[in-house]
């Protein structure tokens, strides 16, 4: 377990379920957090489908890049750096239409691995 992480020293890697690459910042299973917190990097071109998470919240907070996100019951609205999303359990949603690569800070609560 290790409270304080340096982005340097992080090293990207598939996430274990969408097709992009995330930075592991806290998990239960190597921190014993009761959150999952990642980077996430989403290149132009691509984008991480229509999926829900069940039990967890997801909050997304963008760093940078542009794109289009859709939430259902909200619909589709654009997403840049300095966006904030939640996304309630349980509810469908998606990342697509990245014109800049995008880097977003990834908040899983409870936690998701």
């Amino acid at each position: 377990m290790n409270s304080v992480k340096r982005n340097q020293d992080l090293t990207w890697e598939p996430h274990p379920f969408l097709p992009i690459q995330i930075k592991l910042l806290a998990t239960q299973k190597v921190d014993q957090a009761d959150v999952t917190c990642f980077l996430v990097k989403i290149p132009v071109g691509k984008e991480i489908p229509e999926h829900t998470h069940e039990i967890q919240e997801d909050i997304i907070f963008l760093l940078s890049g542009k794109g289009k996100m859709w939430i259902d019951g909200i619909g589709d609205f654009d997403i840049e750096k300095g966006t904030f999303v939640r996304v309630p359990k349980n509810t469908r949603h998606r990342i697509y239409g990245v014109t800049e690569e995008i880097l977003n800070y990834d908040v899983f609560v409870p936690p998701l691995f």
